[in-house]
């Protein structure tokens, strides 16, 4: 509950401040030459020729933030009933698959929720700015919702991964940390001594979101590698579950 009050404070004043005011901030020329100058490497120059100025701000902000509060909401799917206990009674009555896969699915559903209030936040805005937008952004708003769905997805399985063994939200947190700090220096050292190590960063969610942040020449790798990402970690999820103690 608290983070999702955390998150909805945050994300008015996303909405209220850089968002509103998304129109000359884009259009103008200081921020054009950073976009060139900082982010010009990842075609992020592309957005500022969106025609709704207000979702091309969105979808900076959001393709980053959306997965880190994936990770911050979904951290305990089943940790605390497996503290408390009731994680026994509730497999009396459900497989431990349909417990792993309903949770998952439950906290997808609250995320991909989210999702869309923000983009119809968004979407009102700018269509209060000017109502010729409405058909664009709504085109617009619904190619966004997918491209965040799919990036938040492994992030969401891993979290479920982690609660398939551990007992505690807080140990489950550190566990993510660990996991892209430590993993990330260990897959570079690798990398460096053997290059073909470079393909184990698919193992870490989110490697693709640099490529997809600037719209540009995207393929469907794009995509897969997320949805096989998710499809891994559940794997292993259901695997963990089965030979954890409740």
């Amino acid at each position: 509950m608290l983070a999702v009050l955390a998150f909805a404070t945050a994300w008015f004043i996303i909405l209220y401040y850089p968002v509103n005011s998304a129109v000359s901030i884009v259009s103008s020329e200081g921020f054009k030459d950073m976009a060139k100058q900082m982010f010009g490497v990842l075609g992020l120059s592309e957005l500022l020729n969106w025609p709704v100025s207000e979702l091309s701000l969105y979808w900076l902000i959001a393709i980053y933030s959306f997965p880190i509060f994936a990770v911050i909401a979904t951290s305990d799917q089943t940790c605390a009933d497996r503290t408390r206990g009731t994680l026994r009674f509730i497999s009396l009555r459900a497989s431990r698959n349909e417990i792993l896969f309903g949770r998952f699915l439950g906290q997808v559903m609250i995320i991909s929720v989210l999702i869309l209030l923000t983009l119809f936040a968004t979407t009102i805005m700018a269509i209060w700015r000017d109502a010729s937008l409405f058909i664009p952004a709504l085109t617009k708003s619904i190619y966004l919702f997918k491209e965040l769905f799919i990036a938040v997805l492994p992030f969401i399985a891993l979290m479920a991964f982690f609660n398939s063994f551990v007992k505690s939200a807080k140990l489950t947190a550190v566990m993510t940390l660990l996991f892209f700090g430590l993993g990330s220096i260990f897959v570079g050292i690798l990398e460096y001594k053997i290059p073909t190590a470079a393909y184990l960063n698919y193992v870490f969610p989110g490697m693709q979101l640099d490529e997809v942040v600037g719209q540009q020449g995207l393929g469907l790798s794009h995509y897969i590698i997320p949805l096989v990402q998710t499809s891994a970690y559940l794997a292993l999820a259901s695997i963990f579950m089965k030979r954890s103690a409740l």
